[in-house]
């Protein structure tokens, strides 16, 4: 069979591990062609750094768009994440209209805040406009920040317990219209890892691996990185997650050991070939 092709839609900073400087090897590295179609440039991502540069995208998506469907490009699957202006949330919405076809599957990371946060370059109508950019996503990953966010709901009043979760995704479902993966979701508390929603099941499971007791920049990009290859290459959402699941432990584990920062994010690179047969 042909290579798989995904087109991700995110940032790319040239320090700092996450979005783009993710998405692309990790994507290689599962045998997945990685199309990048950067949102922004930022010197480093914008936790734990500052005085990062910013440099905004938006003009160029949709001359990138354009040139991508005049050569007859298709995707298996459009990736976004990071998103630089409001203005590139409707572009971002016409590039799944223009591309989507019967076998594409949509993944939407909602990436606007964490632990309770909103991020610092996200503004409220930002938000509100991923909230409606999700609704057109196949598979979305929040974590609990941007659970909130999507539901409406003060984050402080989400509750965090396993049955809590099955609850969150079930209402993040909408009525069963599209699946859900909620990162950062713990069963007890020496565990860590996701809810799921298979839309295509109807089933609602927990995946779990053991939680490393800190705290990483870029983990949620490294986990829908790995979501996103594992079902172009066919795996269940559960399986998907698991693999994603796994995989950030192992990395998690790692960094550890080399005693990295926290804003570094996760020491994947190593580690890059637990991907290329398929299980970790």
């Amino acid at each position: 069979m042909p290579t798989p092709r995904v087109a991700a839609i995110h940032d790319m900073s040239g320090f700092g591990r996450c979005s783009l400087t993710v998405a692309i090897p990790i994507l290689s590295a599962m045998g997945v062609q990685c199309c990048p179609l950067p949102t922004a440039f930022l010197s480093t991502h914008t936790g734990g750094f500052e005085g990062f540069t910013f440099l905004d995208m938006t003009d160029e998506l949709p001359k990138v768009s354009a040139h991508w469907k005049s050569l007859g490009l298709d995707f298996q699957a459009i990736y976004s994440g990071f998103l630089g202006s409001e203005r590139q949330i409707g572009m971002v919405a016409d590039f799944i209209l223009n591309f989507r076809s019967p076998g594409t599957i949509v993944v939407v990371d909602p990436v606007m805040g964490d632990h309770g946060r909103i991020y610092q370059t996200y503004t409220p109508s930002m938000c509100a406009g991923t909230v409606r950019l999700a609704e057109q996503a196949d598979v979305i990953t929040p974590n609990l920040t941007e659970a909130a966010l999507l539901l409406g709901v003060p984050y402080e009043s989400l509750p965090s317990d396993g049955d809590g979760c099955r609850k969150i995704v079930e209402k993040l479902s909408l009525d069963g219209r599209r699946s859900v993966v909620l990162t950062g979701a713990s069963v007890t508390p020496e565990q860590t890892g996701a809810m799921c929603y298979d839309v295509r099941t109807g089933r609602t499971e927990a995946v779990q691996t053991r939680r490393v007791p800190r705290e990483f920049h870029g983990t949620g990009d490294v986990f829908a990185s790995v979501l996103t290859g594992a079902l172009v290459k066919g795996r269940s959402l559960t399986e998907a997650a698991w693999e994603a699941a796994e995989f950030v432990r192992a990395c998690a584990e790692r960094t550890v050991r080399e005693r990295l920062p926290m804003r570094e994010g996760v020491d994947f690179e190593p580690l890059l070939g637990l991907l290329m047969g398929g299980t970790v």
